[in-house]
């Protein structure tokens, strides 16, 4: 489900992304030969010629294409530089309308992220936990406790500034390397320093929980013939320890059940605002088959509900913060540590849920589109970015590019491009099996 959920979305956005360009090249009478979803050297799943234009699908799903006559791309098509350039080829339209087109992808894409995010905004409005409303506090691993910070932390400010929600915490310290943070703890107001680089510490441990919400183990149902439920378990209850171990926090007591795997032993739960002492033989699986409560039944979420003329210009300013988001997150890939994180398709697939799940889809789709536009308009040969760069030069320097020049840095950028992408697949299959 994860792979049909990925394998959609990124289908849609390349589709999208081509479309700029052949709408663009149609709008300025530039002949489009090609337009495929997904690459087709020898052979095509499917194709059909409408007009001037082939349109199929390629067997190779490492993106898709808009061939425009008169243009130096990835199929290294040569042979109309024996001519002299002809009307309705690219190399013949004025720099403006080459930028355009060239821009067409990044546009629909970043367009089309937008779209998404009004949409999602008018249907599911925004609902999230304000970090007033967690009660219970924070969860924080070791590596977050090193500089000070404990569980049941209560956060008032971060770099001065007071935090709507916990996720502006976690920006403040990841990416723009926040270096104070003043919590709550048991009514006293304490203010910790954040080392410098500690956000490298976090980002090399990704696994970690670095910094969460305090999630107490109250008990939502319990599974029939369960241990959970011939222990006379029931919702409400709130499991605080097992055997003299105790675990405050959900994640707790999933740590310390493991070593009762298949034994008798107790646990201790509040009830009603008492402590009780339950007998329990913990499964071999090191599980109880008790269900815990979400978030949602645990603190007060807020939600936001937008109309339909709400959701556009709130839709635009989620898009462009996730842009920014996105940009402070590529200035880590050049560190030791941000390097090490890289993924590939592996890595996007895991970040769909396992059952299919509208917003989560839509959501994800308009990232990867904010992704694939900024992606793109790096300046590297061979994508937008780099054709982007060329225009800029012919601007400022009055000529063009030669086409042996940009032959040359088409099969540079292509061979850029694939290193990163197998740099990609071999850091996730490297996290899969090392």
């Amino acid at each position: 489900m994860q792979a049909l959920q990925l394998i959609l979305s990124l289908s849609i956005l390349v589709l999208i992304h081509e479309l700029g360009h052949f709408m663009f090249a149609k709008l300025f009478g530039a002949r489009v030969d090609k337009f495929y979803l997904f690459f087709n050297p020898w052979f095509s799943i499917f194709k059909k010629k409408i007009g001037e234009t082939e349109y199929g699908i390629g067997w190779l799903p490492f993106g898709g294409y808009c061939k425009i006559a008169g243009m130096i791309d990835e199929s290294m098509d040569r042979k109309h530089l024996a001519q002299p350039p002809q009307p309705y080829e690219y190399r013949s339209k004025t720099l403006g309308q080459r930028f355009l087109i060239i821009s067409g992808g990044v546009i629909f894409n970043f367009i089309f992220a937008l779209m998404i995010y009004a949409g999602i905004l008018y249907v599911w409005g925004e609902s999230y936990l304000p970090i007033k409303n967690a009660h219970y506090g924070i969860y924080v691993d070791s590596t977050t406790r090193s500089i000070g910070l404990q569980n049941g932390d209560k956060i008032l400010s971060i770099n001065g500034m007071e935090p709507e929600r916990l996720e502006d915490v976690i920006q403040a310290i990841v990416f723009d390397e926040a270096q104070t943070i003043q919590v709550n703890r048991n009514g006293k107001v304490v203010d910790i320093a954040i080392p410098e680089k500690f956000n490298r510490q976090i980002i090399s441990n990704p696994n970690a929980l670095f910094i969460t919400n305090f999630i107490p183990f109250f008990i939502d149902s319990v599974i029939a013939q369960s241990p959970a439920e011939q222990a006379g378990l029931r919702r409400g209850d709130r499991v605080v320890a097992i055997d003299t171990v105790e675990t405050p926090a959900f994640f707790d007591f999933m740590i310390a059940v493991k070593p009762y795997a298949g034994k008798n032993t107790a646990i201790v739960v509040e009830r009603h605002g008492f402590r009780d002492t339950v007998p329990i033989t913990i499964s071999e699986q090191g599980t109880i088959g008790a269900y815990r409560k979400d978030l949602q039944d645990i603190y007060t979420f807020e939600t936001r509900e937008f109309t339909l003329l709400q959701s556009i210009p709130a839709g635009v300013k989620l898009g462009v913060a996730t842009l920014g988001f996105y940009v402070k997150q590529m200035k880590l890939i050049f560190t030791k540590e941000g390097s090490q994180q890289v993924g590939s398709f592996v890595s996007m697939g895991k970040l769909y849920p396992k059952t299919w799940n509208w917003a989560a889809f839509w959501s994800l789709m308009a990232l990867f589109s904010i992704i694939l536009a900024f992606m793109n308009i790096l300046p590297i040969p061979a994508l937008d970015g780099g054709f982007l760069l060329f225009l800029v030069y012919e601007l400022f320097i009055g000529k063009k590019p030669s086409d042996k020049f940009l032959i040359k840095a088409q099969q540079m950028g292509m061979a850029i491009v694939f290193f990163i992408f197998f740099y990609a697949l071999f850091m996730d299959f490297g996290r899969l099996f090392w």
